[in-house]
């Protein structure tokens, strides 16, 4: 007996028989939602979060009891890391097997639908982080119906037949999947893992045909519905129109502006972050979306990426952020800005970050400077897979000098519950001054139409190298960020709208204490 590969619930676990399920709606309760007009992802502040980790129960009912703190922070969107089954109970998420149903010890189909509902009650979109790139190691019997697989795998497990002989039903099955999540649970788009391992060759790729297939059932169900492309790419014809030649996809990830905004503030150099630092780069990678854009890049070793059209592809195709479950959890020790930075410093990411023309996106607790890490975890069932994925985790981390002993056991449970969020830490001390500045930050990119306009071509970003001050400009608003250790003045002055730390405005300049920054507005012309 083998599960179906299209159930929505596993009830038993993915080595186990699959159980029926109907949408609600058609032989069961109605839905609550059924007024949800639905909103556009573009400019939104998006709320990255892993279910299991969000809550002590780690249930979608648990974490709807949080969604009115995401509401009063100012958050649109909730972005879950994938919640399709995969084996054991703990884990991101990523090695999932059964992509059409929803991880039981998370609450199950029902579950999920009772969170999406809530969130529509509160007006607060949802997207469901899906993955059609590989499929885990623990539970795949996709081969055992048909040629699912590729000859192709790639870093995370076995590789999907997208171009293959006898593909068109394996495409089928990507794109029913992920308009399942969109009619049947009410999700309101799609984050989409790694979309430069889906290798195809076809003259129409899959991701085009996957994009087209969305804006159908946007028309179908009269609400809009997004799909966001996670690539390293730096390829803008993933977000450009159709009708431009591009795929259509809404949005996309940019690890670039994460990478300038973080080295500038950190100092941190290693790996992939060697070719920024400097405020040249991040001013640049401000005003132009990507830093690498056909340019050479050292850690690749040569020309990557290709530039994108600013006068025709709105800043809001383009995620920022300042940490995310990747930037964190594959650090050795997995932690967050919040172990190595100051108060300050953070700020003045979030201000970069939540400031600019990008759709933003946040981690889970990062706005109140959350102390617990975000650490690799998994609990395969089989014991040699299990110690594989041990053994494979310590051996990528000694290559960069990391005792073995030092790097977290993915497997020990106790790497998954340090994981979990403290609630406690946002009501107290600096944690709390945090997460007053994000909530007031938020606000103010809500509230201000200057931070509305998605034109790259009218932001400006002035710096000063020796002196490690950064100014953002937003129509008449000005973000001046201080990011040395000594106090330095800015050339800027205007009516002081939000800070970290208190300025000194001048007539012609302001003064920002070290690792701070000032929010300004322009004086109005004579």
């Amino acid at each position: 007996m083998l599960p179906d590969p299209r159930s929505a619930r596993q009830p038993d676990g993915v080595h186990a028989r699959s159980q029926r399920w109907e949408p609600p709606g058609q032989f069961g309760a109605a839905r609550t939602d059924t007024g949800w007009p639905g909103r556009s992802v573009e400019g939104a502040v998006i709320y990255e979060l892993h279910i299991g980790t969000f809550t002590t129960a780690g249930t979608f009912d648990a974490a709807i009891e949080k969604l009115d703190y995401l509401v009063d922070l100012g958050i649109d969107f909730v972005e879950l890391m994938p919640v399709n089954s995969f084996a054991g109970t703990r884990g991101w998420g990523y090695d999932g097997v059964l992509w059409y149903s929803v991880h039981e010890p998370y609450g199950g189909p029902d579950g999920l639908v009772r969170f999406i509902d809530a969130c529509h009650a509160r007006r607060l979109g949802v997207l469901i982080d899906a993955v059609f790139n590989h499929l885990g190691p623990s539970g795949n019997y996709l081969p055992r119906f048909g040629p699912y697989l590729s000859s192709a795998s790639n870093p995370w497990g076995d590789g999907i037949n997208i171009a293959g002989a006898d593909s068109d039903e394996v495409r089928h099955y990507i794109i029913d999947c992920a308009l399942r999540w969109m009619r049947d649970f009410h999700a309101d788009g799609l984050r989409l893992d790694a979309v430069h391992a889906l290798v195809d060759t076809t003259a129409v790729h899959v991701l085009e045909e996957l994009a087209n297939a969305t804006r159908w059932l946007s028309g179908q169900l009269g609400r809009p519905l997004s799909l966001i492309a996670e690539t390293d790419r730096n390829d803008p014809r993933l977000i450009t129109r159709p009708s431009h030649g591009g795929y259509g996809i809404t949005a996309q990830w940019n690890d670039d502006i994460h990478h300038a905004i973080h080295t500038a503030v950190s100092g941190e150099r290693q790996g992939y972050y060697a070719d920024f630092g400097s405020l040249a780069t991040l001013a640049y990678t401000l005003r132009n979306g990507y830093f690498h854009a056909g340019t050479y890049s050292s850690f690749r070793r040569r020309r990557h990426g290709r530039a994108l059209d600013t006068s025709a592809i709105p800043a809001t195709r383009l995620l920022a952020y300042t940490c995310t479950h990747d930037q964190v959890g594959n650090r050795a020790l997995g932690d967050r800005p919040s172990q190595y930075l100051t108060g300050g410093q953070l700020a003045i990411k979030a201000a970069l970050t939540l400031g600019s023309p990008y759709t933003a996106m946040l981690f889970m607790g990062e706005e109140w400077g959350a102390s617990s890490p975000f650490q690799f975890f998994c609990s395969h069932p089989e014991p040699e897979l299990a110690h594989s994925t041990v053994a494979g985790r310590k051996e990528e981390f000694a290559e960069h000098g990391w005792a073995a002993d030092d790097i977290p056991d993915p497997q020990d449970p106790q790497t998954f519950q340090r994981c979990k969020l403290n609630w406690a830490e946002a009501g107290s001390g600096e944690h709390a001054r945090l997460h007053r500045f994000y909530r007031d930050l938020i606000a103010l990119r809500h509230n201000e139409a200057d931070l509305a306009d998605p034109w790259l071509d009218h932001l400006m970003v002035d710096y000063d190298e020796q002196q490690r001050w950064v100014v953002m400009r937003r129509g008449q608003l000005m973000i001046a960020c201080n990011l040395g250790a000594e106090p330095t003045c800015v050339p800027v002055s205007g009516e002081l709208v939000l800070a970290w730390e208190s300025p000194i405005i001048g007539d012609n300049s302001t003064e920002l204490a070290a690792y701070s920054l000032a929010i300004l507005r322009a004086a109005e012309p004579a």
